[in-house]
C-alpha cells in the first residue's frame, strides 16, 4: 500500500526499512536506530549502520524475499532512486512511503513527512529549520558574489551525462551560485565533448557519485578544455537530500569561493 501525508500511522513503526541512502541518514539522525531494520548496500552513513544492519540490496536491485524475511511495517523509498515496478511489487504487502524531491523545498517537505510517520515530528520539525537557517545564509553569501558561475556538472563517464533542470542536483547548483549549462535539458542528458566544449561553461564538477570521477579525470578533460576550471566534488553534498543538508551549505560556498579564487 502507498500512504499518503493522511494516512500517518496511530502507532510508530518498530521495524522499518530504507531503501534510500539520504533517507537512511536521516532516520539515524532522527534516532531510529532499534527501528530501521534494513538498508541497502548504498547506504554507507552511518558506517556502523552500514557494517552492522541487514542489506537488501542495492538501491535499483531491491531483493524482495530479503525485505519479506525481515517483516516490514514501513518501507521508506524514492521515486528517482528505485526501481517503479520493484516499490509496486513492495507496495502489494506493506506500506510504503514513496517520496518525490527535485528542489530544496521538496527536501524540507520529505523531512516533515517522514517525521510524521515514523512519530518524530518535533525532531524533524528543528532539523528543517536549521538547514533552511543555514542555506538562508548561504543564498545572502551567493548574492553579494554575483554574477552567476556557468557550470557544466557531470554525474556519469562512458558516456558522459550531465543534469538538466529538473532535478535536485540543478537546485543545489542554483542555490550555491552557479548557473548549470544544460538547464535547457531534462533529467540527465546524455552529452558528448563536443557539447561540453560549446556549452560555454566557466567549471566543469566531476561528481564522487555515481561515477567515482578522480583527478586522473581531470587531467584527462583539462587537455579538452584547456580555460575551464575543472574539479571533483563531493556528490553527496549536491545529491543528498536527508540530514546531510545540515553541512552542504558550507561546502558549496567554501566551493564557489575556491572555483572564484
Amino acid at each position: 500500500m502507498f500512504l499518503t501525508a493522511a494516512q500517518v500511522p496511530t502507532a510508530a513503526p518498530q521495524r522499518i526499512i530504507s531503501l534510500v541512502p539520504s533517507q537512511t541518514e536521516l532516520l539515524h539522525y532522527l534516532g531510529l536506530e532499534a527501528e530501521t531494520v534494513g538498508i541497502t548496500k548504498f547506504c554507507v552513513h552511518p558506517s556502523e549502520w552500514f557494517l552492522h544492519k541487514q542489506r537488501v540490496g542495492g538501491t535499483k536491485t531491491i531483493n524482495i524475499e530479503k525485505i519479506k524475511a525481515l517483516h516490514p511495517d514501513l518501507i521508506i523509498a524514492n521515486k528517482e532512486e528505485n526501481v517503479q515496478e520493484q516499490i509496486e511489487e513492495l507496495a502489494k504487502f506493506y506500506p510504503v512511503l514513496l517520496t518525490d524531491v527535485n528542489t530544496l523545498s521538496d527536501a524540507c517537505q520529505m523531512i516533515s513527512d517522514v517525521g510524521r510517520f515514523i512519530h518524530r515530528h518535533l525532531a524533524a520539525t528543528d532539523l528543517i529549520r536549521l538547514i533552511e537557517s543555514k542555506f538562508a545564509l548561504l543564498k545572502k553569501d551567493t548574492a553579494k558574489a554575483e554574477p552567476q558561475i556557468s557550470a557544466c556538472y557531470l554525474i556519469w563517464k562512458d558516456p558522459y551525462m550531465s543534469v538538466g533542470s529538473d532535478n535536485f542536483i540543478n537546485d543545489m547548483m542554483q542555490e550555491a551560485g552557479f548557473k548549470n549549462a544544460f538547464a535547457a535539458a531534462t533529467r540527465y542528458p546524455v552529452v558528448s565533448m563536443v557539447d561540453i566544449q560549446h556549452c560555454n561553461c566557466e567549471v566543469l564538477l566531476l561528481s564522487s557519485e555515481p561515477y567515482p570521477f578522480q583527478q586522473r579525470h581531470v587531467d584527462e578533460l583539462q587537455q579538452f578544455l584547456p580555460h575551464v576550471k575543472i574539479m571533483v566534488v563531493d556528490g553527496e553534498m549536491f545529491s543528498w537530500y536527508g540530514s546531510r543538508l545540515l553541512k552542504a551549505p558550507n561546502y558549496l560556498s567554501a566551493l564557489r569561493q575556491q572555483l572564484c579564487s
